[in-house]
């Protein structure tokens, strides 16, 4: 790999990551397309640690504010007696099943599901299935940031398993999952935004960890996963203010219409080899 690709990836990463349209379907297709000799490789994976700093970068405030208010707490023996600690504790409930699920099925994701026209039929179910919670959700009456209650953790995090299927979207099941809530468009995203902290964090390490032989056996190799990761954050940073922005405005039918697009491009690649 370049360090040229290293940057499209990169960019290609902090671009979809966020973006309700899967970051693991860019990356896979953008590598079968470079020719790279494993495109499943942890680099795939390694990047996304770069996008996990501009989600602490964003949102460091609300970080900070968690963090004080569960010390705050802890110190007077109570349990999310505060909106910000109360928050922590839903995002730690909300990560608990995908991280069982990806500990128990990820030898079969992995073997399985990396496939291409898993992820094409991925791309299109849950666009579909987003379509069905805008055409459910009302985005005057939907609830804002601090009206987030522990049913919505639950369900946003059980969505979450989900985005262990290459192709389903992360940030598409999650902000799927808050819709059906009730939550706002850009509530939904938020949370959507912090869940992925834990998420993108244990996954990254541990990628990085199992494969560390693969990942850093040569000084081009820790270059390119530098670049890529560097590269993801500054992207990823702009895109999360973007789409912020833009869901408080406009709906998600836009991407929808991309997702759909892009799974029959797949299909429509993989049939002509």
């Amino acid at each position: 790999m370049s360090i040229w690709e290293a940057v499209l990836l990169g960019i290609i990463q902090g671009l979809t990551e966020f973006l309700p349209i899967s970051s693991t379907a860019h990356l896979l297709v953008a590598r079968q397309l470079l020719d790279h000799a494993n495109p499943r490789d942890a680099f795939t994976t390694a990047i996304q640690l770069g996008t996990l700093v501009a989600v602490f970068v964003y949102f460091r405030s609300d970080l900070y504010r968690m963090c004080v208010a569960v010390l705050a707490d802890m110190r007077a023996r109570r349990f999310a007696s505060r909106p910000d600690s109360r928050l922590f504790w839903m995002m730690v409930l909300a990560t608990l099943p995908v991280v069982l699920c990806g500990f128990a099925f990820k030898d079969f994701i992995k073997k399985s599901l990396y496939d291409s026209w898993v992820i094409a039929a991925a791309a299109i179910a849950f666009s579909i299935l987003l379509l069905a919670a805008e055409l459910t959700t009302r985005r005057k009456t939907g609830r804002d940031n601090n009206q987030v209650t522990w049913r919505d953790a639950i369900l946003v995090g059980l969505f979450q398993t989900l985005a262990l299927i290459p192709g389903a979207s992360r940030s598409g099941v999650t902000i799927t999952a808050g819709l059906f809530a009730g939550l706002s468009r850009p509530a939904a995203a938020r949370l959507s935004f912090l869940l992925s902290l834990p998420s993108i964090l244990g996954a990254g390490l541990y990628d990085a960890y199992k494969e560390r032989n693969e990942l850093f056996q040569s000084d081009a190799d820790v270059r390119n996963l530098l670049v890529g990761a560097t590269v993801a954050g500054i992207v990823g940073y702009g895109s999360i203010a973007w789409l912020i922005g833009f869901l408080k405005r406009y709906s998600t039918y836009g991407f929808i219409v991309y997702r759909i697009l892009l799974g029959l491009a797949i299909f429509g690649l993989v049939a002509k080899g």
